[in-house]
């Protein structure tokens, strides 16, 4: 039986390393940095390298048929979709309600498919 996550990590590619630094941070309230110790520049998401999560990283996005990553936002949905707009952000379609909590498909400014997640309360 598996007992790691079925996900232990994800990429996602930018064209501008500074810019999507400061898109994610403001959407997420995080406070990353580019991390240029090993072979390419690097900024992990949440700053969170021992857990699941992902980084961004110089690289070619998908033309809007890659894959979406589903991060947890801070506070309520709605702010954090406002967030997302106001940082140069796409919010597609309207807020999805589903058991572990709600999430709305959104493009970071590089075309990146990404579902803003807030989880249910308890």
């Amino acid at each position: 039986m598996q007992t790691q996550p079925i996900v232990v990590w994800s990429e996602i590619p930018v064209s501008d390393m500074q810019y999507a630094v400061a898109f994610y941070n403001a959407v997420f309230d995080w406070a990353m940095t580019i991390d240029e110790s090993g072979p390419n520049p690097m900024a992990i998401l949440g700053n969170a390298m021992n857990t699941v999560s992902g980084h961004l990283y110089p690289g070619k996005p998908a033309d809007g048929n890659g894959p979406t990553v589903h991060l947890a936002v801070p506070g309520r949905l709605e702010d954090a979709a406002i967030r997302c707009r106001k940082a140069g952000g796409t919010v597609v379609g309207e807020v999805i309600a589903i058991p572990p909590g709600r999430f709305v498909y959104a493009k970071d400014p590089d075309g990146n498919s990404i579902g803003l997640f807030e989880p249910a309360a308890g």
